[in-house]
């Protein structure tokens, strides 16, 4: 492909892109690290920039981890978050080896029983006052994952792209409570932990616009989701039952939950069944995914940030209180 032929906004282009900064440096570094031992993980924060910018046709702003990764019309922008689940150190069950993800058996003592990790998450870092003021001005965040399809077979590699409005619940409600009551509590500070296909993430409604699968044996792309071309894929929540081993969802939080939505009759003991007995409620009642997840989300943080909201600079203040509202 000419240069002149590679643009913002084509489906071409975003498979070579792939192919030359991701696919080519993945094994160049595959290679060197069956010599050097070293880890065969490659900074993709980067390449997930460059891909979501031609997925979406919108440009950079050219500034790399600090600047507005996305320019959009209207003085609006948006940030770009790429979480790596590919090439993570594994563990042989046998004899606690580490397995680099290109290794088919234990080096050491040659076993098959292998423990493949797939952990890695997206992080929304919030350093001071000044981010945490303007963390939800971006009209939107965009969540890039690459994942192996088959963790016990890793010859595809999924790569994704999520849109998230970050003045939905979910997301608005989710970071006042980690800024204002996790963070403190924290030695570290570390950044907002978001784990793709986990209870919070499901909250903040994602709609995936892009979608593609890299062949790590004839290293080809087949993009299957593509902005423009495809209609984009709602991410809905899961049945409520699916998340009860949350810690955050706690019993107190499943009763006002249940208030929320109305739901009639005792609530039966057990959260995995109090769970249950409101998910069926809601299917009798046809209530939206969406509705459902406006619904979770307030009842798992609305009572622990209410008493921040009035000293919440502005104008998150406002968004904050017309969600409330």
């Amino acid at each position: 492909m000419a240069n002149d032929s590679i643009r913002l906004g084509d489906v071409r282009s975003s498979e070579k892109l792939i192919g030359d900064l991701y696919i080519d440096l993945r094994r160049r570094v595959n290679m060197w690290a069956a010599v050097t031992q070293q880890t065969s993980q490659a900074r993709m924060g980067y390449v997930g920039q460059h891909l979501t910018s031609v997925a979406t046709g919108f440009p950079g702003g050219k500034s790399g981890a600090r600047g507005r990764d996305l320019v959009l019309p209207n003085g609006e922008y948006a940030e770009i978050k790429t979480c790596y689940r590919v090439d993570q150190l594994g563990q042989c069950n046998a004899c606690g080896a580490r397995i680099a993800s290109i290794e088919p058996a234990c080096p050491d003592c040659g076993g098959a029983d292998i423990k493949r990790k797939d952990d890695s998450k997206w992080l929304i870092g919030i350093r001071h006052d000044d981010e945490f003021a303007q963390i939800l001005e971006p009209r939107a965040y965009y969540l890039v994952l690459f994942e192996f399809v088959d963790m016990q077979t890793p010859n595809a590699i999924r790569s994704s792209i999520w849109e998230v409005d970050p003045k939905l619940p979910g997301f608005a409600y989710g970071i006042v409570d980690y800024r204002l009551n996790i963070q403190p509590k924290s030695r570290s500070r570390a950044s907002f932990n978001l784990w793709p296909y986990k209870l919070k993430f499901d909250l903040m409604r994602p709609t995936l616009i892009y979608r593609s699968i890299i062949s790590t044996v004839s290293d080809s792309v087949a993009t299957t989701l593509f902005p423009g071309r495809d209609a984009p894929r709602p991410h809905p929540v899961k049945a409520l039952g699916e998340y009860s081993r949350a810690q955050n969802l706690t019993s107190d939080k499943i009763e006002i939950l249940s208030d929320l939505l109305g739901v009639s009759g005792e609530l039966p003991s057990g959260k995995r069944a109090r769970l249950d007995f409101i998910q069926r409620r809601i299917d009798a009642s046809g209530l939206s995914r969406e509705t459902v997840a406006d619904a979770v989300a307030a009842a798992l943080y609305l009572k622990d940030i209410e008493r921040h909201v009035p000293d919440l600079p502005e104008p998150m203040r406002n968004k904050v209180k017309s969600l409330m509202d």
